[in-house]
């Protein structure tokens, strides 16, 4: 028996039938695409509760939403009453409905039914075959192939999501928004029958045409329904006095220069569809753009024309609002289309915290310590504070909150721009292209370029760390830095190290001194504002008053503000004090006011005695000392270098040494000695500083440190004169300090004399292109001697 079989499958007849029946299954099996679907999509972002914040036309041209596999149950008993009753039960094919039409079409004598299941139209849909026999024999074979391997749930996703909808409108999602204004879930009975009877005859929306066809076509659907009992008489009546839709509606447009920056990153990451759901909640977003658009009608007076804001969840680093710029897109002068949360801009001042919480780390100060506030030319390099004043020296908290430029370029120069550079590219800082060289000391000033988007993200990470420090029982997560998103992020599990970037004790301290809301500032002006919350904020300004910042942090929130003009043009008056601040905190009024502030990290610091004055560890003269919470890294900390034993005559008034009386008329005293150009600005600043006593005279060369110092020019100094309005060379103002009063000093350039000073000591110097020796020499024998410099260019 077995062995008549094999002999009959060796016919040729048999062979040729049994290939041509593999054939066959063969071209069955693989008859429809990989990918069925390959047309373009709109880009669309929808927010955290998945409502439309906005979409862009496809690149042909149609508003095509991307694949949705949720069919609204109203949509689904429309469609099927309408174009394919017997959808739920018969396998891609309806042999009834098929023979029906044949039948139909022969009476007419022309095509009036086509008799396709859903199943067949979409493969029509995909293939897009013209209508024939031989195509509609095609169709019924892949149709019967894709229900092998899709649900009836998939097949009719696969329909809503690709069918047209008249006019450039494809896909259910897409006709929803753009005929009702609405998402689909939310359409009514007759909006959902009007839907349903489009695709059958999508030229039928055209505003102003064929109105009455689509209503009585709609009616009939209502009807039908009604006949099934899906709907009851009175939903029916009530559905056919709905309108049908007339023109095409504008899609919602809340986050437009978010869906840009979502369309260039997927463009060049080209994974998952056009359509994602942000972290956006559309209420805030419309609320910003609200705000926005109401400063932006007060600045444009100024011809300040543009403004951008970013609000971020702390926790997830996702953003809650991103207003890349104001919305005119109707006047181009405005520019309102580029995104200035994504664009690098010079970020002014707004460093300066990242450096403060830097130096705290690595033990180079502390909280409070004094440091240097006078007139400094480094390598040519000449910065000044804001108001053009100085203070001598300052507590480093204070030049933080006072946003103080000089203090900020000693720390930097302490600290070395190099490490600086290296941290803020650990920070997540991408826009540094260029080698720390090239921008120097000017980096804490604004010399580089930051986005709002990763200097608002840096902010947030801090915040992250400091939150997590006690949940994760004082360990570090290295992947709490991280860039911000637009996206919800997947949970993860932390990877805790004993270290991080940057201690928790270091960022407290930071978010300390930036929680001062009442100061003097870069901008020259007091300012205060009310917040119904804590908020720890900074401004700033760029050169040339081209950019004004403002950056708040809680430990739930950090909103970035940028104001200015997108072509860099700058204007007066265009600072962080006085344009973007107020937007900060009216944005913050509209968020949720945090119950706790910032919890202080005790397991990450140390308690150390402070010195009152300088703000350093306390050292064995300092008198007036605090106890006081650092972090760890602060026991590296300098001791005071400023507190002094001096030994005084009885009367205290002059100072002595054992050269001119015996140690048993000596009264010794604790002397807070700040470096003469230092006193010289401080004094003037701060009345509880005394002055130290000079030495008698029968003692005054025993002074072992130089009671004098050159305040400009310094030792080294290259210096270029410009040239007056008559083409002669101008003249250098020379500026010394001298710890004693009224005391002369003599002046002396090249080893000749030039003058004397009094008191005020000030000396205006004619030096010709070339080097130069400059000496002091004071009334009791001290000299000071310095060279510099003149550049001809």
């Amino acid at each position: 028996m077995l062995k008549r079989f094999k002999n009959y499958l060796t016919k040729p007849k048999v062979i040729i039938l049994l290939t041509f029946l593999l054939g066959l299954a063969l071209w069955f099996w693989f008859c429809l695409p990989k990918q069925l679907f390959n047309t373009p999509t709109s880009y669309v972002i929808d927010d955290d509760k998945g409502q439309l914040l906005g979409a862009a036309i496809a690149s042909d041209g149609q508003w095509h939403f991307p694949y949705n596999s949720n069919v609204p149950e109203k949509f689904k008993q429309c469609i099927i009453s309408f174009e394919d009753k017997r959808f739920e039960h018969h396998p891609g094919f309806d042999i009834i409905a098929f023979s029906r039409a044949i039948r139909q079409n022969i009476r007419a004598k022309h095509v009036i039914s086509g008799g396709s299941t859903i199943t067949m139209q979409v493969v029509r849909l995909a293939t897009r075959h013209k209508r024939t026999f031989w195509n509609k024999l095609g169709e019924i074979f892949m149709a019967l192939r894709l229900e092998c391997t899709n649900s009836k749930n998939e097949v009719l996703a696969l329909y809503t999501s690709n069918a047209p909808f008249g006019t450039n409108v494809i896909g259910l999602d897409a006709a929803s928004w753009r005929y009702f204004g609405r998402s689909p879930d939310k359409l009514s009975w007759g909006e959902m029958a009007a839907m349903a009877v489009l695709p059958n005859s999508p030229s039928l929306v055209h505003p102003g045409r064929n109105r009455l066809i689509l209503l009585n076509k709609r009616n009939q659907l209502l009807d039908k329904l009604h006949k099934q009992g899906i709907i009851d008489s009175t939903t029916a009546s009530l559905a056919k006095l709905e309108p049908v839709p007339d023109r095409p509606m504008p899609l919602p447009q809340s986050a437009p220069h978010l869906l840009e920056r979502f369309k260039v990153d997927h463009e060049n990451d080209k994974h998952g569809d056009t359509r994602i759901k942000t972290s956006i909640k559309s209420g805030l977003q419309q609320q910003v753009n609200d705000i926005l658009e109401r400063h932006h009608s007060v600045l444009k007076a100024n011809d300040i024309n543009n403004i951008a804001a970013v609000v971020l969840d702390v926790e997830t680093g996702a953003a809650i609002a991103y207003a890349g710029n104001i919305a005119h897109p109707e006047d181009p002068e405005m520019e309102s289309d580029v995104d200035v949360v994504n664009a690098p801009r010079s970020p002014g001042s707004t460093l300066k915290p990242l450096l403060y919480a830097s130096m705290l780390h690595d033990g180079l100060i502390l909280p409070n310590s004094l440091i240097p506030d006078i007139p400094t030319q480094i390598a040519g390099y000449h910065p000044e504070n804001f108001d053009l004043g100085y203070d001598g020296a300052v507590p480093a908290s204070r030049a933080l909150s006072r946003s103080l430029n000089v203090p900020a370029v000693k720390m930097l120069q302490q600290f070395k721009y190099e490490r600086f550079y290296d941290f803020l590219q650990k920070a997540g800082i991408t826009t540094l292209k260029k080698p720390a060289d090239h921008y120097g000391l000017s980096l804490i000033l604004g010399g580089g370029e930051n986005t709002l988007w990763e200097l608002t993200g840096a902010y947030a990470d801090m915040a992250r760390v400091l939150n997590h420090y006690n949940t994760y029982n004082g360990k570090y997560d290295t992947a709490d830095y991280h860039n911000p998103v637009y996206t919800l992020p997947a949970t993860r599990k932390p990877q805790l190290e004993k270290s991080g970037l940057l201690d928790a004790g270091s960022i407290y301290y930071t978010f300390q001194a930036m929680e001062e809301v009442m100061r003097p500032g870069e901008e020259m002006v007091w300012q205060q504002f009310s917040s119904t919350q804590r908020v720890a904020w900074k401004t700033g300004t760029s050169f040339g008053f081209r950019d004004g910042w403002a950056i708040g942090i809680t430990p739930k929130y950090v909103v970035g503000v940028w104001v200015g003009n997108t072509d860099g043009e700058g204007r007066p008056n265009l600072t962080g004090i006085n344009t973007a601040a107020p937007i900060l905190f009216e944005i913050f009024r509209l968020l949720p006011v945090a119950r706790d502030w910032f919890e202080m990290p005790v397991g990450e610091m140390v308690k150390i005695k402070i010195c009152h004055q300088s703000g350093y560890r306390a050292g064995e003269y300092c008198e007036d000392v605090d106890d006081m919470w650092v972090p760890k890294n602060g026991l590296k900390a300098p001791v005071c270098p400023w507190h002094q034993l001096i030994h005084l005559d009885a009367t205290g008034k002059w100072q002595v040494t054992g050269d001119c009386t015996s140690p048993g008329n000596m009264v010794n005293e604790k002397w807070f000695v700040l470096p003469p150009s230092m006193e010289y600005y401080y004094k003037t600043k701060n009345y509880q500083y005394h002055v130290l006593p000079p030495f008698r005279s029968d003692c005054a060369l025993a002074e072992k440190s130089n009671p004098m110092e050159l305040i400009y020019p310094k030792d080294g100094a290259k210096i270029y004169v410009p040239l007056e309005a008559d083409g002669s060379r101008g003249r250098m103002i020379c500026h010394a300090a001298h710890r004693q009063s009224g005391i002369k000093i003599f002046w002396h350039m090249d080893d000749k004399y030039v003058g004397k000073t009094t008191d005020f000591h000030q000396m205006a110097l004619n030096p010709t292109p070339g080097k130069h020796k400059l000496t002091l020499v004071d009334g009791n024998g001290h000299n000071l001697e310095i060279n510099f410099e003149v550049l001809a260019k």
